[in-house]
């Protein structure tokens, strides 16, 4: 069923449910233009996998094929993010240090080299800007790189954000535009009545009225109550563990986003080197285990080994929002006032811009982007089933 825009931006209520980078960057957009916005989150706004990420914007690099629509999404999204970014700093005064550097996809052997090439002839066939460079060519961008290597597809606009001072901008963006932000507020259901969104009730009873609500609660929104069964958004947690070490700023080992044979390297400027992730369907275990941090590590070294003398700064776990395709939900419910904003998968954080720009579209103006179009949950068919 289509959303009904409100009437007016001005009079229309709106909770999201979930503070990330989606939410918080749909809370913005929708504020900005005169909304009444309210944001709940179970913990601290951006603690979950927004805080865990990379902050990769890999839409080239990791295009396989069967994904083709959700690389389009991503080039689309990628394009918008220097203007984003700029408009982030503009309003909050946070650099989220969008960088320019590109990334590499290492070949440690013809192994490697075989399937990247492979690959890479899908993704030139797509139009997508990327080129095998030789191993010395390879080398010399990156001279602290392994002894050994065929070379690597270098990635000229798969670049990188901070995605934790991603969620700093969002957060003093959407509450100078006028959003209101709840932490540890948790949404237990979304409440209605004849097919229609009346508001949301919290965990510890509290109703709250909203002429529409925005599911952007992640790896946790399919357990928001409320919704029939077939309604729930087909999205599961899936764990990924990830460390940081920590460089010497004024000489860091790598300056590009780095992937690599079993793991992917990401430089920040303050010398952190982040290094992930693992990928578990151990649904909310949120435990670091020997074998996720070992493998980390060891592919690491073999691609840079000089990380060996590295200390290590942090390691963590996150919880992706996987959807049964692995592509994101976005687009107006079966009842009217109910839009889903989730199952970013490993994409959150590229696909915010496009994201929170389409979303606020469809909640205050009715209107389906064509660049969502492809990801409402009816592709599912039945929902049920698809989550099972």
């Amino acid at each position: 069923m289509p959303n009904r825009p409100a009437s007016n931006a001005n009079n229309a209520s709106i909770a999201v449910i979930g503070g990330g980078v989606i939410g918080l960057g749909v809370a913005w957009r929708l504020a900005q233009r005169g909304a009444a916005v309210q944001v709940f989150d179970r913990g601290a706004a951006g603690a979950g996998a927004s805080h865990a990420a990379a902050g990769m914007l890999a839409a080239c690099a990791e295009a396989e094929p069967g994904e083709e629509g959700l690389t389009a999404l991503g080039r689309e999204s990628q394009a918008r993010w220097p203007a984003f970014a700029a408009e982030l700093l503009d309003v909050s005064g946070v650099d989220v240090e969008l960088r320019p550097e590109g990334t590499l996809v290492l070949a440690l052997t013809a192994d490697d080299q075989a399937r990247l090439t492979h690959q890479l002839v899908f993704q030139q066939k797509l139009g997508l800007p990327l080129h095998w460079i030789s191993a010395a060519e390879t080398r010399r961008r990156e001279p602290h790189l392994a002894g050994k290597l065929a070379g690597a597809v270098f990635s000229p606009e798969d670049t990188q954000v901070d995605n934790r001072k991603l969620v700093a901008a969002l957060r003093v963006a959407a509450e100078a535009a006028g959003a209101s932000i709840n932490e540890y507020r948790a949404v237990k259901a979304i409440s209605s009545r004849s097919g229609r969104v009346e508001g949301i009730v919290l965990a510890d009873g509290t109703k709250v009225a909203a002429d529409t609500v925005v599911l952007a609660a992640g790896a946790w929104a399919r357990s928001i109550e409320g919704l029939e069964p077939e309604l729930r958004p087909p999205v599961r947690p899936i764990k990924g563990q990830m460390l940081a070490l920590r460089m010497d700023p004024a000489a860091p080992l790598l300056s590009h986003v780095l992937w690599a044979p079993g793991a992917y390297l990401v430089p920040r400027r303050d010398g952190r080197l982040l290094v992930g992730a693992t990928v578990e369907e151990k649904g909310y275990d949120a435990d670091l285990t020997a074998g996720g941090v070992l493998s980390l590590l060891e592919a690491a070294w073999r691609a840079v080994p000089a990380v060996e003398d590295l200390p290590i700064d942090e390691m963590w776990v996150g919880h992706r929002p996987g959807s049964r395709d692995d592509a994101p939900i976005l687009g107006a419910g079966p009842l009217d006032g109910l839009i889903y904003a989730t199952g970013h998968h490993r994409n959150g954080i590229l696909l915010a811009p496009i994201t929170a720009d389409t979303i606020a579209r469809l909640a205050l103006d009715g209107t389906v982007d064509a660049a969502i179009r492809p990801f409402g949950i009816e592709r599912f068919g039945s929902v049920a089933a698809a989550a099972e």
